[in-house]
């Protein structure tokens, strides 16, 4: 491999160094004469403030690689921290008791019959020694009635945890189950109409974007723009937990998106249904063909960014202290930007979590530098702008086409090559079960 290849293939990594190098070398000292960039407290600050920006950008890439897109899960934020805030401060039946309990009841009962029927689906298969993708009939006790009882069981179960919550308000367990199963729900509903609808995943999680905001602002009520959450006063002090630091070292929030990126992240590189997320990415009629449930697969996806959606309105609440029916305003935007600037493309079939994650931190990392040299926040949106387009530009290697477009030097070159990977092979195509698209 040459030198200009390696440097190809691990400039995103190169990019996260020099933003971190620009911050080091431009940072402002403080009266002691020390780095503030570098500041242990700085950078703890950076990983609390990215965490909730990349819970919800976990949840995108896959999303993004099945060749889809999510605006909802801003408004998705939005609702369930208005749900958690009022299962922490009101007791007694609310609209977010209403809202939320019969939620994790029918999440239980179709995760207790969807696990349990996969299950068997799967030990059936190993045994017939058949193909992972095709369908295997199962007799109607293990394909009918053990998944339903299951179900049943479970939904018993998350009944019998919550309901005695609801008199007294509810505890951090409690809200850390309803929060991300309201999220989950309204996510598999967006899969849900995309697939059996056949619309524009655009157009779907956009009108979905519009009506969580209102069910948000109808939960919380006219005459609360804002639910204030106080750990030990109007909430329970155990919700304090939630802004600690872990042994003294990370703040929680960093630990929930680090774990969200590792485990998302290996179900994604190492199990069938990640294979599947990019075959569908990189050729949905042909993954049909071979016998994928692409439609299944696509509900997945949507429901896990609905469920990280609700993971992260309950650390919103707990970081700033309330629940907003505008919580998420925009945040679908910086997901999005995130992802992008990871190495995820917008047509599909490409893109890693690790590449979401250095993403993340870029952004992070170059919101932290403009605001410790007091930038103004509007010209702060005009260069994080900017940044976005030229990492894009990089990423998607037309920044050689752009350069050629406007006949500057070294453009041309650049031109040449990139118009020669462009050409398509005479090859015939196969559909790519193993990873990224090529």
């Amino acid at each position: 491999m040459t030198a200009l290849k390696l440097l190809s293939r691990t400039k995103l990594y190169w990019g996260l160094i020099a933003i971190f190098l620009i911050g080091v070398l431009g940072s402002p000292m403080s009266s002691k004469g020390n780095n503030i960039f570098l500041s242990y407290g700085n950078l703890l600050d950076v990983l609390r403030q990215v965490s909730t920006t990349g819970l919800i950008a976990t949840g995108m890439t896959a999303v993004i690689i099945t060749g889809g897109i999510d605006l909802s899960v801003g408004s998705l934020m939005a609702i369930c921290s208005v749900v958690c805030a009022m299962l922490l401060t009101v007791p007694g039946v609310t609209p977010g008791v209403v809202l939320g309990v019969p939620t994790v009841a029918l999440v239980a009962l179709c995760l207790g019959f969807v696990v349990t029927r996969f299950i068997f689906q799967n030990l059936a298969k190993s045994r017939a020694g058949a193909d992972l993708v095709r369908e295997i009939r199962l007799d109607g006790i293990r394909g009918l009635i053990t998944p339903a009882v299951v179900g049943v069981v479970l939904c018993c179960l998350s009944l019998w945890f919550l309901l005695p919550q609801i008199e007294p308000k509810f505890g951090v367990l409690g809200v850390l189950l309803v929060a991300p199963c309201v999220g989950l729900l309204f996510g598999a509903v967006n899969g849900f109409i995309i697939v059996a609808g056949r619309l524009q995943p655009f157009i779907v999680t956009l009108a979905m974007m519009v009506t969580a905001l209102g069910i948000a602002r109808l939960t919380a009520g006219q005459n609360n723009a804002v639910l204030p959450v106080y750990t030990g006063s109007n909430a329970t002090a155990d919700f304090e937990i939630l802004r600690s630091l872990v042994f003294g070292i990370i703040p929680m929030p960093g630990l929930f998106f680090l774990g969200a990126i590792v485990i998302y992240g290996a179900v994604l590189r190492f199990t069938p249904f990640g294979r599947y997320v990019y075959a569908i990415g990189g050729n949905e009629e042909a993954a049909r063909l071979s016998g994928i449930a692409a439609g299944r697969v696509k509900i997945a996806t949507y429901a896990v960014s609905g469920l990280l959606a609700g993971i992260a309105a309950v650390l919103y609440v707990a970081q700033y202290r309330q629940g907003k029916p505008d919580a998420g305003a925009g945040l679908e935007l910086d997901a999005i930007a995130a992802v992008v600037i990871g190495g995820t493309s917008l047509m599909g079939g490409r893109g890693s979590l690790i590449g979401t994650f250095c993403g993340v931190l870029i952004f992070g990392l170059l919101s932290n530098i403009l605001q410790l040299h007091n930038i103004n926040s509007n010209l702060q949106l005009v260069l994080k702008g900017m940044i976005i387009i030229g990492t894009v530009l990089v990423q998607e290697r037309n920044a050689g086409d752009l350069l050629a477009y406007l006949r500057l030097p070294g453009g041309q070159s650049a031109h040449k090559e990139t118009a020669a990977a462009k050409r398509p092979s005479q090859e015939t195509p196969s559909l790519n079960l193993g990873g990224n698209k090529k």
